[in-house]
């Protein structure tokens, strides 16, 4: 009979000195836990359920929430570490105030008295408009709301953005121009039962994690797999089809495959003829991508790209998927709504497993960019030159709607204002532009002009350091509220524990502000649940109704699918299943999308192409995830990816310390030899500050249309500096 395995005791009793168990007694704080609290990661828009374990009011552990439908279970690096934060020894834990000393205690009261008075200070020597908001979207709806609110009530400016600035308003116009609505079309378990997935400019093995799940299950299901991007990243490694486009070569890509599409008779003839307007605009746009010039441009061979079409054109299924990759350019908007042509020509959208999607970056980045904290933007999606729109949110409030700001500056034109001395004072809450905006030596120098700047945060960030006052906020796990996922799905985020010390949560704090500036009568919430309630009032009629999602709605269910416009409404998880899509029009819209270049193309003195992305243990500006040990050990500094190929031209070797310069900046990198990137491009991920900070060198071009930063392409130079990197 077999041996049995051997107990715990048995083998500490034999391999004890070579065992790294706990104490008998286990790991402080591991013990039963007091309770189990069911609610969400903080990280990306896949927002996968967890539990937290709870002791002595302190989040000590998590297990996994197997039931919870999207990721079953399943949780990222970062996901699987995020409590460690919630006992952080960096957590803020009463108001700070800069001296000429430094930064020291200060009461909350005397924080309160000394930023109204700086409001009032500023907005009557300078105007309304001469203090700013910029707020996070990791935020949960409710905050994101009552940030809409509180700036253009309380603060009474227009000039409020957010950090979703950079991430998803390009995907948000385009399907705004598109469809008439901002939402991915399908819930995620679509994908398992499609023919051809296609993965535009989305990391998604090392970015979203679990998504991955999903595409497998289709992989095992026979689908055919492809993956747009410049490197050859974890998903394109799985791919049946990998191309390694040119950075900033996507709009030209994916018009070729539409040329491909028409030119085989690959189209739902009846599809665009009763369901959509402007094909033949699109069709004319790209009438002269032959192969061989989508070749030429996209740096992929053409038979690649043949293929490409080949396998989408005839499927009777599909799921395109996009994230920043296409996103992050002066021309975002355009490359999206080149993607959306080629779903909308063979007619694959509203029906089972067929889909489109825009995978949210930032842990609330779909709500967030839903109930009015873009600088254009009030609740349900609404337009806030809209006169309809502005009456009824006006109405909601309580105001006059003549005292309802119009549109704002975004996020990078909120700080070439502030620059150019034409903003004065400003507040902001878990953003930390310092980091995480491009041309960061024009952002360090505008932080230091402004007359005041207060920020509400639970890390001392970057940005921070420049504040004149920092206030100790509240973490996800110590408030309650929503947030919205990739998915389109509203879940409970639940209170686990309070925040330390004297932090307070970001609500009190933002509502007290209120109060002291005069508006206590408009903003009285006894609860998270009082304001998502005003918030369902609020997004009532519009592209992002809430109206009939209930807290008690969403625990009974695991979540709701907006839209959902009563209380007996089921919710949506695929939409256009009717084809009466949210346009003037009620049809899809094509766009003829013409091909231009990125707003800055290598040349004699700046030869190579810099990209930026992320990387699997590391989040955003890396405010969180840059304070845990094992996240920061599994990537502990950025590196700059380079083929081998490239890397022997200029003379670089492993570990070589390599000067990357750009028309905003030089920064040193170790050099990273890797065959998984094109030979004209570098890469190195975003989530440092100070000198590793490669955000000195991106460009601040702007899209157009949503004005987000070109981050994915800007052209370079590399120098050897002789010098190793420490190992």
């Amino acid at each position: 009979m077999a041996k049995l395995p051997l107990s715990l005791d048995e083998l500490v009793a034999r391999y004890g000195p070579h065992l790294n168990f706990p104490p008998p007694e286990g790991f402080p704080g591991r013990h039963e836990p007091d309770r189990v609290v069911k609610t969400h990661c903080c990280f990306c828009g896949m927002q996968c359920g967890i539990k937290l374990m709870v002791k002595d009011e302190r989040v000590v552990g998590f297990e996994p929430w197997e039931e919870f439908p999207f990721n079953e279970g399943r949780l990222c690096p970062k996901g699987v570490q995020r409590y460690l934060q919630n006992n952080h020894p960096d957590r803020l834990l009463e108001p700070l105030q800069r001296s000429a000393e430094g930064f020291g205690p200060v009461s909350w009261d005397a924080a309160f008295t000394r930023i109204t008075e700086e409001v009032k200070r500023i907005q009557g020597a300078h105007g309304r408009d001469a203090f700013a908001m910029l707020s996070g979207v990791s935020l949960t709806n409710e905050k994101s709301y009552l940030a809409g609110k509180f700036a253009r009530v309380a603060l009474k400016t227009k000039n409020l953005d957010y950090n979703g600035r950079l991430c998803m308003v390009s995907a948000g116009a385009g399907n705004k121009k598109a469809f008439g609505l901002d939402r991915a079309s399908n819930n995620f378990s679509d994908l398992a039962h499609a023919e051809v997935v296609m993965v535009c400019g989305s990391n998604v093995s090392e970015t979203f994690p679990t998504l991955t799940h999903w595409i497998w299950q289709a992989r095992d299901n026979g689908a055919k797999l492809i993956v747009v991007d410049p490197r050859m990243t974890p998903i394109a490694r799985t791919a049946d089809l990998h191309l390694a486009i040119r950075p900033g070569g996507d709009s030209a890509l994916y018009g070729a495959i539409l040329h491909q599409l028409i030119k085989r008779d690959w189209l739902d003839h009846e599809f665009i003829r009763n369901h959509t307007s402007g094909f033949e605009a699109a069709a004319q746009a790209v009438e002269g991508y032959d192969l061989a010039w989508a070749e030429h441009t996209t740096g992929i061979p053409a038979a690649k790209i043949m293929q490409a079409a080949e396998w989408w054109g005839p499927a009777k299924t599909s799921f395109l998927l996009h994230a920043r990759g296409i996103e992050h350019h002066s021309k975002g908007v355009d490359n999206v709504l080149s993607c959306i042509n080629l779903v909308l020509a063979t007619g694959r959208i509203g029906k089972p497993y067929c889909g489109y999607a825009t995978i949210t970056g930032q842990g609330n980045g779909q709500g967030g960019r839903e109930h009015g904290h873009k600088c254009d933007q009030l609740p349900g999606n609404r337009d806030i030159e809209n006169p309809e729109h502005r009456a009824y949110i006006s109405k909601v409030w309580g105001i006059d709607e003549k005292e309802l700001p119009g549109k704002g500056l975004t996020a990078y034109e909120i700080m070439e204002a502030i620059h150019r001395g034409e903003i004065k004072g400003l507040l902001s809450i878990c953003f930390n532009p310092l980091v995480s905006l491009p041309n960061n030596n024009m952002i360090r120098e505008a932080l230091e002009k402004l007359e005041f700047y207060v920020i509400i945060d639970f890390f001392m960030s970057e940005t921070a350091h420049h504040a004149d006052l920092v206030l100790p906020g509240s973490l996800h796990e110590e408030e309650d509220g929503t947030v919205t996922t990739a998915e389109g799905r509203v879940v409970r985020i639940r209170k686990a524990v309070n925040p330390p010390g004297n932090a307070r949560t970001d609500t009190s704090i933002l509502l007290e502000i209120a109060a002291r500036l005069g508006e206590g009568e408009r903003f009285r919430y006894a609860s998270s649940e009082d304001l998502f309630n005003e918030l369902r009032v609020a997004s009532k009629g519009g592209t992002a109704d809430y109206f009939g999602i209930t807290y008690d709605k969403i625990e009974k269910n695991m979540g709701v699918f907006w839209p959902c416009p009563s209380e007996d409404h089921p919710g949506t998880p695929r939409l256009w299943e009717d084809h009466q899509f949210k346009t003037p029009d009620g049809r899809a819209h094509f766009h003829g999308v013409p091909y231009r270049e990125p707003a800055e193309v290598t040349d004699a003195e700046y030869p190579v192409i810099l990209t930026t992305g992320r990387v699997v243990s590391q989040y955003l500006s890396g405010t969180q995830t840059r304070r845990i040990g094992k996240l920061v050990q599994q990537y502990p500094e950025p590196l700059l990816e380079i083929h081998p190929k490239l890397a022997a031209r200029f003379g670089i070797t492993e570990r070589d310390l390599v000067r990357v310069s750009t028309r905003r900046g030089t920064a040193e990198y170790p050099a990273q030899l890797v065959a998984t990137i094109r030979e004209d491009t570098v890469f190195v991920p975003y989530h440092w500050p100070g000198r590793k900070s490669v955000n000195q060198l991106t460009s601040g071009h702007l899209d157009p249309v949503s004005k987000i930063p070109e981050f994915k392409v800007c052209a370079c130079r590399l120098e050897p500096t002789g010098r190793k990197a420490p190992q």
